[in-house]
C-alpha cells in the first residue's frame, strides 16, 4: 500500500506538473491505471487512494475482475485489442473500449449493446476510434488508417447505445512521441469539425505522458510506473 500511494501520488504529480507547463487549466486529464496480470488486491487498494478508472487489455481478465470488484464503482476501460466475438462480453461491465479499429467490431457492439440495454438498461457505451500512427502499415500496432476514420465515426455515432467518444493512438514503437501525438490531435481537430462532441484523446502511457498532455490528452493509460513491472504469467 505505501508503495502503491508514493507511485500514485509521483504519477498525479508529473500530470499537473505536464499540465501546467502546456498552459492547461481546468480538468486535468483522465488517470486510467491499466491493471492488466495485476491481483484484484492491487485494484482495492487503488480504490482506497482515489482511483476510480482502470484499464484492461483481455477479456477474460477483465470480466473476472469487474464481476469480483463490482461493489466498489470503478470504471473499465477496455484498452486492448478486441475480437468482434467478445463484444457480447465486454459490454457487461465495460464503461468505454479505447479500441474500436473496424466497422466490424463497431457493429458487433451495437448489436451487444443493444441485446444489453434490453436486459439491464445500463448507460451508453463509450467508444474511442482507434488510430494507427504508422506510416509503415505492416509495422503498425493496430488501429484505423486515418481515411477509415470518417465511416467509422459515422458509424458509431449512429449507434443506438454507443456514444463517439474521440480518438485513442499509441505512439510508434521508435517515435518520437510529441510526434506521433501531435499528428493524433491533428486527426481528432478533423474528427470535431464532423462530431463536435467527439473530443476525447486517449493518449499517453508512463514513458509519454507528458507529450500526450502537451497536445491534449484528456484521457491517460498508466500501468508500470504506477503498478511496478507486470507479475510473471505463465
Amino acid at each position: 500500500m505505501a508503495e502503491l500511494t508514493l507511485r500514485l501520488a509521483a504519477v498525479r504529480k508529473r500530470i499537473v506538473s505536464a499540465a501546467e507547463a502546456s498552459g492547461r487549466t481546468g480538468q486535468l486529464p483522465t488517470l486510467i491505471v491499466v491493471t492488466k496480470f495485476h491481483p484484484v488486491e492491487d485494484i482495492r487498494r487503488l480504490s482506497l487512494l482515489g482511483v476510480r478508472d482502470v484499464g484492461e487489455n483481455r477479456d477474460q481478465e477483465a470480466a473476472g475482475k469487474s464481476a469480483e470488484l463490482e461493489g466498489l464503482g470503478l470504471r473499465w476501460h477496455f484498452v486492448g485489442q478486441l475480437q468482434s466475438k467478445k463484444a457480447k462480453s465486454v459490454v457487461r461491465y465495460a464503461h468505454s473500449v479505447h479500441s474500436v479499429d473496424r466497422l466490424q467490431l463497431a457493429d458487433g457492439l451495437a448489436k451487444a449493446m443493444a441485446a444489453e440495454q434490453d436486459r439491464t438498461g445500463r448507460g451508453p457505451l463509450d467508444c474511442f476510434i482507434q488510430v494507427s500512427l504508422d506510416d509503415d502499415a505492416s509495422a503498425h500496432r493496430g488501429g484505423a488508417a486515418p481515411d477509415e476514420i470518417p465511416a467509422l465515426a459515422e458509424r458509431l455515432a449512429a449507434a443506438e447505445g454507443l456514444v463517439l467518444a474521440g480518438v485513442m493512438a499509441v505512439a510508434p514503437l521508435g517515435a518520437v512521441p510529441g510526434e506521433a501525438f501531435e499528428k493524433l490531435a491533428s486527426i481528432s481537430a478533423r474528427l470535431v469539425q464532423d462530431h463536435p462532441s467527439a473530443t476525447a484523446i486517449s493518449a499517453g502511457m508512463s514513458q509519454d505522458l507528458e507529450a500526450a498532455i502537451q497536445f491534449g490528452a484528456t484521457h491517460l493509460r498508466i500501468g508500470s510506473d504506477i503498478l511496478g513491472s507486470r507479475p510473471a504469467v505463465g
